[in-house]
């Protein structure tokens, strides 16, 4: 039925009870109403489905916005808006049903009265849906002609007419990730279903109004659904709510008891008085003191900046996409790495910034005038205070979650209000999510004290940079790190992997003098860091540095590198937009050996894949990075990542390196491969290396391969045969013989190098190279970890590479046992059932502190 109206300015056409079959059925009989009043060109109707094509238009509670493009607006002849009511309801988008299509044409901005109504009208639900049946064109005009505020809906809150009750036995309440599978159960059925707390009700089918009940363990909820599939629907979303408690006890429990472990004594600085502790996984020795500073981004001033409903419509619709892309893909990369538990605060927060409430709330800021950041920006700002005024910290925890991710969403509007990090002036504690390794290596050590970070593990990167730098780390905190209040005065004890918070002033001395007793032992250590690794009994270890680039050299041999045992060239590549090339990589290569002066170099050749991508490499996407195409299986698939650099090196040993240089482990230059697990990959890399040293007319330099997985250890034999040493990289080795992700949070704790299995490993390739003459070399982690190292000299490693500051402590270490002592320590070690029974076997971790306490 078509109805005459009141008047309004636009012109308003209304029908009644409609029918459309589909989406773009309703757009165009409402674009023929605006054609049939001389509103709009004919071809602006298919400007209408272009706009819907690249942007839903659905405003929230059943009522959509549809209208043209914003180059299409010439074909618009005069204002006018077509209302379409469809009692039935029309599909929309991702299960959205429309019963009220308001298709807008505008020339210019009149149309923003009709909007503001609009945004105003959809917070009625109880007028909405008497809207959405009356047989009254009027009603309808009447609801768009109102310019007060919409009144709430009288009366005691009902249910609807299928519901169930049920007491909410959530430790901690309905928090974000459980609210998130309500919903997605909800929107997965077409009935309407709600959630009632005594006198409050939320749509089901929306996080945020859920989140705003404030349901506490306790309280009582009733659950009620009409409408198509009411029952079924019902039933689903009964399965979702109590299929959850189960797992959301166990994780209370979980947390109990890390909480009990993190009280328990660890080898180390313990304090004496009761205070909070939380516990992570040490990343960089050492005890740093000082007051918490939380790592989040800075405020950032949004600019008003008023633009037309429908390009500012545009943008918001862009950029909640892009954020939603961004999240998924966060998303899925932390349910690789870290669990589906962990990736539901990416799914979450995407439900968040899908919230029709959010949208619409931002959607009436822009009707009134507002600029679409600012509006998005206000938006989220206040839908933030209300879930904080509840009282509640799990949901003022979930208004964190939603400034969080409207900030991605600010970025993506206008790139210029990207949020940067701030740091205090006076030296700190940093608290932070995670660190980029970019960021981790801008860390000042006279502001930054300590790092503890709720993700990471301790072989990634960060954490590899966090010792580079000689700042005391830890790692895995979990979030609850980032829930202390900041300025509070903490010990961070990046050995043991705790931090202890607010701690009486006793404890604070205690601390004090353990770390000073520490300092003095490391200078003690670093006045005798130019003495040979030499044991008691004249065995000597060689000891080298990994470095990434030349400057890096005069420090490492500073603090007593005898040469350098890894040159990672990936950060040629990480480090710069573009693939550097054969003449960039030649210069990099002679300054190495210019600056160790014919001291031994080991380069490893690219080594890209796993958790280490360059995007201007354009390499293809895989599911499980660790176990793609990565170090040698990319080098020899790609030539020409492969050929530009050993044609460097090469050129680098023909110009740098004497004829009469020694060769073994004191050779000025060797070339080792990543990634190796088959005696055919170094056959093939041999050749070539041959075929290029040739063409050059190079002299022969050593060629080696890294041990890193079970594999390579496990035939050590046969690769020594066709290579001439090796380096283990016990990072990659202990993931891969340990199938845990280096980077998995969870897990980190048991991705521990001393594992007797890994020990195994190293003592098998020591075996299988020993048949050979071939010489040993660790240039992981554990060759850092002075117990650690001299386990490894115990195993038959012949040299040790690792992070320059570990040097003084490595070889003080060497020096103080006898070689007959490592070997019989290292036997007792593979013996031992587990890592922590290994590290048991510690005796100068307390001997290297005695002084400390």
């Amino acid at each position: 039925m078509l109805a005459p109206t009141p008047p309004l300015t636009p012109r308003i056409l209304i029908r009644t009870a409609a029918t459309p079959s589909t989406k773009d059925a309703a757009i165009r009989e409402a674009a023929q109403l605006l054609v049939a009043a001389g509103c709009i060109d004919p071809a602006y109707e298919a400007s209408m489905l272009r706009r819907e094509a690249v942007a839903n238009t659905y405003l929230g509670h059943g009522v959509v916005i549809p209208h043209g493009m914003v180059d299409d607006r010439a074909l618009v002849r005069e204002s006018g808006l077509a209302v379409l009511q469809v009692p039935g309801g029309v599909a929309w988008h991702d299960g959205q049903d429309a019963h009220l299509v308001v298709a807008i044409a505008a020339q210019s901005d009149t149309h923003i009265t009709v909007l503001r109504r609009l945004t105003r009208l959809i917070q009625d639900e109880a007028r909405l849906e008497r809207l959405r049946t009356t047989g009254d064109a009027a009603e309808i005009a009447a609801a768009l002609a109102e310019d007060g505020a919409v009144s709430g809906s009288a009366g005691p809150a009902a249910d609807l007419a299928q519901s169930f009750a049920w007491t909410v036995d959530y430790p901690t309440g309905l928090h974000a990730r459980p609210a998130s599978a309500w919903v997605e159960a909800a929107r997965a059925s077409p009935a309407r279903i709600q959630v009632r707390h005594g006198a409050e009700v939320a749509d089901a089918k929306n996080l945020i109004a859920l989140l705003q009940l404030g349901l506490r363990a306790g309280d009582e909820a009733v659950i009620s659904a009409e409408g198509d599939d009411a029952p079924a629907a019902l039933a689903r979303l009964k399965a979702v709510v109590t299929g959850l408690s189960a797992g959301e006890k166990a994780a209370v429990a979980r947390a109990a008891e890390a909480a009990a472990k993190a009280a328990a004594p660890v080898a180390g600085w313990n304090p004496a008085d009761p205070c909070q502790v939380i516990p992570g996984i040490g990343a960089s020795p050492g005890l740093a003191i000082g007051p918490i500073h939380i790592l989040g981004p800075t405020e950032v001033a949004v600019p008003d900046e008023p633009e037309p409903l429908t390009s500012g419509g545009d943008r918001l619709h862009a950029a909640l996409e892009s954020t939603a892309a961004q999240l998924k893909a966060l998303a899925d990369d932390t349910g690789r790495r870290l669990g589906q538990a962990d990736a539901g605060i990416f799914k979450a927060q995407a439900d968040l910034i899908a919230d029709t409430d959010l949208i619409t709330l931002a959607c009436q800021l822009m009707v009134e005038g507002h600029g679409v950041a600012y509006a998005w920006h206000r938006a989220v700002e206040r839908m933030a205070g209300q879930l904080s005024a509840l009282g509640n910290p799990v949901l003022a925890a979930r208004a964190a979650d939603l400034r969080d991710v409207g900030r991605r969403v600010l970025a993506q509007i206008d790139p210029a209000l990207q949020a940067g990090h701030a740091l205090p002036d006076a030296p700190c504690l940093l608290l932070s999510p995670d660190l980029a390794p970019s960021d981790t290596a801008g860390l000042d050590p006279a502001r930054v004290l300590g790092l503890a970070t709720a993700q990471g593990g301790p072989t990634s990167h960060t954490a590899i940079l966090a010792r580079t730098l000689g700042i005391p780390s830890m790692v895995a905190a979990g979030p609850g790190l980032l829930a202390l209040s900041a300025g509070k005065t903490a010990i961070l004890d990046g050995t043991t992997g705790r931090l202890y918070v607010d701690p009486s002033a006793r404890d604070l001395a205690s601390a004090q003098a353990w770390r000073d007793a520490l300092r003095a032992t490391q200078e003690a250590e670093a006045r005798e860091r130019g003495l040979p690794a030499r044991t008691r009994d004249g065995h000597a270890l060689a000891i080298g540095a990994n470095v990434n680039t030349p400057d890096q050299v005069p420090f490492a041999l500073s603090q007593g590198a005898e040469g350098v045992g890894l040159m990672r060239t990936e950060f040629l590549f990480l480090e710069r937009g573009e693939t550097p090339g054969e003449d960039d990589q030649y210069a990099t290569y002679r300054a190495m050996l210019e600056a160790l002066r014919g001291r031994p170099l080991i380069v490893r050749a690219l080594d890209i894949g796993g958790d280490k991508q360059v995007p201007h490499l354009a390499l293809p996407k895989e599911e499980n990075p660790f176990l793609g195409v990565r170090g040698a299986r990319l080098l020899l698939r790609r030539p020409d990542l492969m050929e530009p650099q050993l044609r460097a090196l090469y050129r680098a040993a023909k110009d740098g390196v004497p004829a009469d240089a020694p060769g073994g482990k004191d050779a000025p230059l060797s070339i080792m491969f990543p990634m190796i697990t088959s005696v055919p990959e170094v056959l093939a890399l041999r050749d070539a290396c041959e075929r290029i040293r040739a063409e050059i007319a190079a002299p022969a330099v050593p060629l080696g391969i890294m041990i890193e997985v079970p594999a390579a250890a496990i035939q050590a034999d046969a690769l020594a045969a066709h290579c001439d040493f090796f380096s283990i990289g016990t990072n990659d080795l202990t993931q891969y013989a340990l199938a845990i992700d280096r980077q998995n949070t969870e897990l980190a704790p048991e991705a521990d190098s001393l594992h007797p299995a890994m020990l195994r490993l190293v003592r098998m390739t020591c075996e299988g190279a020993a048949r050979h003459g071939r010489f040993v070399g660790v240039c992981g982690g554990i060759a850092g970890d002075p117990f650690g190292a001299g386990l490894l000299a115990g195993l038959g490693v012949h040299e040790l590479s690792m992070t320059p500051r570990d040097l003084p402590a490595v070889k003080a270490h060497l020096r103080a046992a006898s070689l007959a002592e490592l070997k019989a320590l290292a036997l007792d070690a593979c013996a031992q059932p587990d890592a922590a029974a290994v590290r048991a076997l510690d005796r100068s971790s307390g001997d290297r502190a005695g002084a400390r306490s």
